[in-house]
């Protein structure tokens, strides 16, 4: 269970989680309806305090839970939970009511958060909307700020990614088309340009 492995992220490091362009899914709830969805269209966009934005259109079940509750829940799903991925995905809950259940996701909560969290992730980042009523309605863009992350130790602690010393099957997952991934390969480093970050 990845909860055994959850290590909270300080703030200003949690820049690091979306700098490797992975897919993740976001999750949102109000008055106890909830959704996830995966998206790909997610980065960071600044640093202190911690803000990141993320596509999701207007016709998505997520979508109004996230205005109304003016909270949602950024995750990094891994190669091992793919399946799980592709089927929150492939269908929506205004069509599907129990595709969450139906996902074959395995859910969580965090302490003070509602919306679900699903394990087999890299990692876990709650945002507070930073409401911003052009950018959504025209570019379906939102923007939050992390009040909130944790990352599993096997593939990032201290501040860092080491996925070349995880399983693979804790690789993050890269979306392109038609249910076809990519997962996260191997590591260059360059050393004496740049100081240790």
């Amino acid at each position: 269970m990845s909860e055994n492995y959850m290590v909270e992220v300080p703030l200003e490091k949690v820049y690091r989680l979306l700098n490797i362009g992975a897919t993740v899914l976001v999750s949102a709830e109000h008055e106890g309806v909830s959704d996830i969805m995966p998206a790909a269209w997610a980065c960071a966009l600044d640093l202190v305090p911690a803000k990141a934005t993320v596509v999701i259109d207007s016709t998505h079940f997520t979508r109004p839970l996230m205005e109304k509750s003016g909270y949602f829940a950024m995750m990094l799903p891994t190669a091992q939970i793919v399946r799980e991925t592709l089927n929150l995905g492939s269908v929506s809950k205004y069509d599907k009511p129990d595709k969450v259940e139906a996902s074959g996701a395995k859910l969580f909560t965090m302490p003070g958060y509602a919306m679900p969290m699903v394990e087999g992730c890299a990692a876990w980042m709650v945002f507070k909307i930073i409401p911003e009523a052009h950018n959504e309605s025209t570019y379906d863009l939102f923007i939050g700020e992390c009040v909130a992350a944790w990352a599993d130790k096997r593939v990032f602690s201290e501040g860092h990614w080491h996925f070349e010393d995880a399983p693979k099957q804790m690789s993050t997952l890269h979306y392109v088309a038609g249910g076809h991934f990519y997962t996260m390969g191997d590591p260059i480093d360059i050393k004496g340009i740049l100081e240790d970050e």
